[in-house]
């Protein structure tokens, strides 16, 4: 059964998901997925995404020149076996829009309080994954211009 190392494991893979998101590091955030990554954010209303490459593609396009800082916390930490894990993280998340993108929508940014349901595996190279995540928000302030 999978022990403390794979819990830290877990724990540093979302610690890279944030860093990596927040500071544009495409290539660390892209690691930290399955190629078959399923990224569901409609509970936040957002969008559906199958397959790593387009999630990459639809996130860097929405976020690319936004200031972002993401905060997990509290995970749960549910194994399924010895190389799958349901885990659920507290979250927080800061976004501030390009002035770009503040011009053509109207959004300036927001703040989000709610949480990540995720599905985790380990690899074959012996890494831990997001295979599926799912965000959902209790309470989301937007800012508009």
């Amino acid at each position: 059964m999978p022990g403390f190392e794979d819990w830290k494991a877990i724990c540093e893979t979302k610690a890279r998901y944030c860093r990596c998101m927040d500071t544009k590091d495409w290539a660390g955030w892209t690691d930290v997925f399955t190629e078959d990554l399923v990224l569901d954010s409609t509970p936040a209303g957002g969008y559906r995404i199958e397959g790593r490459d387009k999630a990459i593609a639809t996130v860097r396009g929405s976020i690319e020149g936004a200031k972002t800082s993401h905060q997990v916390h509290n995970p749960e930490i549910a194994f399924d076996g010895e190389d799958a894990a349901d885990v659920i993280w507290a979250m927080q998340d800061r976004v501030e829009m390009a002035p770009d993108r503040q011009q053509a929508s109207g959004h300036l940014g927001h703040t989000g309080y709610g949480h990540y349901h995720e599905r985790y595996v380990r690899c074959p190279d012996g890494q831990w994954r997001i295979k599926e995540s799912r965000l959902s928000y209790l309470h989301f302030d937007a800012r508009r211009a």
